[in-house]
């Protein structure tokens, strides 16, 4: 890197976001972009590539595809790169593997040269004399660190896997997250029980796993959530419609109380299972049970588990079924939490809060076009932790799209990519209705 070199934009993290508006920026070379990360390569969530689980998206939601069908860094070219074209085509589907979508994100990665591995970023720090961010990087394998200035930053630090208080401290290869299953997945192999807490998902998928080697291995299986059932996802075509940019200019102008609010009851949007993974549990159970076998595999609903200790080499966990406020204890060898993930604030954001506008739940204040509102004139754009601001959809891969689009708009101080009022078929703001029914009768 070049001494005293200003790059107009800087991004923190390399996840499929940040991966999209470094591709879609390669279009724009007067943009002199950087993109650092700490891992020595893209990997998507390696612990849950289960060979079989899809991609809950549209193969339409790659990176590019939704902002410029003609990108270089489409999944069509992947595919024509690697010669699948033809499998694909008589694949017949929509959705794709899951593991073809993280190597389909690895083989972009590895062609931007804007995108740089091994490179954590220690420290940001707003410069005011020269109205610059400093940034000091480090490098993973030599720990030599350097320092870069950028006119604007871009937040894609992701999420962390969220595990309860009352499940830390313990053997990891005993109680651990579902992000890290197909780490510990030959322990589940050698084990006489195991217990998979929490029903999204993440949680649906390693049972499932679990389920299809249990007649191999013999353990005893077991499912507890606290919901009142194990729910499918809202998948609906009009249902999915919410996760449009007309659903987020819709939710955005709400009072953030009312955002809270909203976004509180929208969790089978996100949270929910596929109808296709419960499906799949369902005809595994059903085949389980042919010739009156025993089937040593139990699922418990409506029951939160309040926490966990170790006895006598096994793990102890207090349950609580809520509806009957029956308390019991359940006794397994191996737990696999699936309780989600929570955005990752980086930690050198601290030197940044007095810049920073935060609501009064410690959350960043954000603009409609993904920009934190700062004191400085300098931006940054971010990528995660904005689901109090930008709703359900904030998460979703082909939405990160539409949002890099903006970003790229708003950096380049024009509309290169055009912005449409209407992209789906219902109407949420109700004056927009009203105004196209006068229309209609008035013409």
């Amino acid at each position: 890197m070049m001494e005293n070199k200003v790059y107009d934009l800087l991004g923190v993290g390399i996840g499929p976001f940040n991966l999209g508006l470094a591709a879609l920026l390669t279009d724009y070379p007067e943009v002199e972009t950087v993109f650092l990360d700490q891992k020595p390569s893209f990997d998507w969530h390696p612990g849950m590539l289960i060979v079989g689980t899809r991609l809950q998206v549209p193969f339409m939601a790659d990176l590019v595809t939704l902002a410029n069908p003609t990108n270089k860094y489409s999944f069509l070219n992947y595919l024509a790169e690697k010669n699948r074209l033809y499998p694909f085509y008589f694949l017949q589907r929509l959705d794709i593997p899951r593991r073809e979508y993280n190597d389909y994100c690895q083989w972009v990665a590895n062609e931007l040269e804007n995108c740089q591995f091994g490179k954590r970023v220690e420290n940001v720090e707003y410069n005011e004399s020269d109205s610059n961010y400093v940034v000091t990087v480090k490098d993973v394998n030599s720990g030599n660190l350097e320092e870069l200035r950028c006119k604007h930053l871009v937040l894609g630090a992701g999420t962390t896997p969220s595990m309860p208080k009352s499940f830390q401290g313990l053997p990891k290869e005993d109680v651990f997250h579902t992000a890290d299953f197909l780490k510990y997945q030959d322990r589940c192999r050698k084990a006489k029980s195991i217990t998979v807490v929490g029903s999204g998902q993440s949680a649906a998928e390693a049972f499932r796993e679990l389920l299809k080697e249990r007649m191999e291995h013999k353990y005893q299986l077991n499912w507890i959530t606290r919901s009142r059932s194990f729910l499918s996802m809202e998948e609906s075509k009009l249902s999915v419609e919410q996760f449009s940019p007309d659903y987020v200019k819709y939710f955005y102008k709400f009072s953030q109380e009312e955002k809270d609010r909203i976004f509180a009851s929208q969790g089978l949007l996100y949270k929910g299972i596929s109808s296709h993974t419960i499906t799949d549990i369902y005809n595994l159970l059903y085949e389980h049970s042919v010739c009156g076998e025993e089937l040593n595999v139990g699922l418990q609903v409506l029951t939160e588990v309040s926490g966990v200790k170790e006895k006598d080499g096994k793990y102890e966990l207090q349950c609580h079924q809520w509806q009957q406020k029956k308390d019991f204890t359940h006794e397994t060898e191996v737990v696999i939490v699936g309780t989600g993930y929570r955005p990752n604030v980086p930690s050198f954001m601290k030197n940044l809060g007095e810049h920073i506008q935060w609501d009064d739940k410690g959350r960043y204040k954000v603009e409609e076009d993904y920009r934190l509102t700062l004191n400085v004139p300098n931006e940054i754009y971010v990528h995660s932790g904005i689901s109090h601001s930008h709703g359900v959809g904030s998460t979703n891969l082909g939405l990160a799209v539409h949002r890099n689009k903006i970003i790229i708009n708003h950096l380049l101080g024009k509309e290169v990519f055009e912005m449409h009022d209407k992209n789906v078929f219902q109407n949420f703001d109700a004056d927009k209705f009203n105004s196209i029914n006068k229309g209609i009768l008035t013409d």
